[in-house]
């Protein structure tokens, strides 16, 4: 079933989620429907707080739906190694539209659950890196207008008004 993305202004997106304690039916649902709603988006990653929920999870797949095994969900994710930098376009479902350069690190080295509740470590680069940072980023209340100058971030937040004005939000 396709969730509802929620967008930038719900305070929910602000807030730290929590951890994953039960590994049951319930979260394999909740799984399969974000990845569903992420597919329809289209987009490439996306954090339970991006569907109203408050726990430690993100689904992700950087092939659009093209390879299988890039299909992951990790659930409590920690971060464990961030190295190197990359700057690139990023966007966000919960603003959508909305697209600027972000900085994040060139490697990133995650451990996480899966959905039995068994840890894995991913080791990824690149697209997948920055993924896992802005979906990680989601699951502490961290928002990637946050790596805007001020100047910049009050700018977006100007046009989101605007959006909500004209009922296009």
């Amino acid at each position: 079933m396709k969730l509802a993305v929620v967008k930038y202004g719900d305070p929910v997106l602000t807030k730290r989620a929590e951890e994953v304690t039960e590994f049951d039916k319930q979260l394999a649902k909740l799984v399969d429907d974000m990845f569903e709603t992420m597919y329809a988006a289209p987009g490439v990653g996306l954090a339970a707080p991006q569907v109203g929920v408050l726990q430690r999870l993100f689904v992700m797949d950087c092939s659009g739906g093209n390879n299988p095994k890039q299909k992951l969900a990790l659930i409590n994710p920690v971060l464990e190694l961030e190295e190197g930098n990359q700057m690139g376009d990023e966007g966000c479902l919960s603003f959508p539209g909305i697209y600027f350069q972000v900085k994040r690190p060139q490697r990133v080295i995650v451990k996480a659950q899966d959905l039995d509740g068994s840890p894995f470590t991913l080791d990824v680069m690149d697209l997948e890196a920055r993924c896992v940072e802005h979906e990680t980023d989601h699951l502490d209340g961290e928002l990637f207008i946050n790596y805007l100058s001020p100047l910049k971030r009050d700018l977006v937040q100007r046009k989101i008004k605007k959006r909500v004005k004209l009922g296009d939000w």
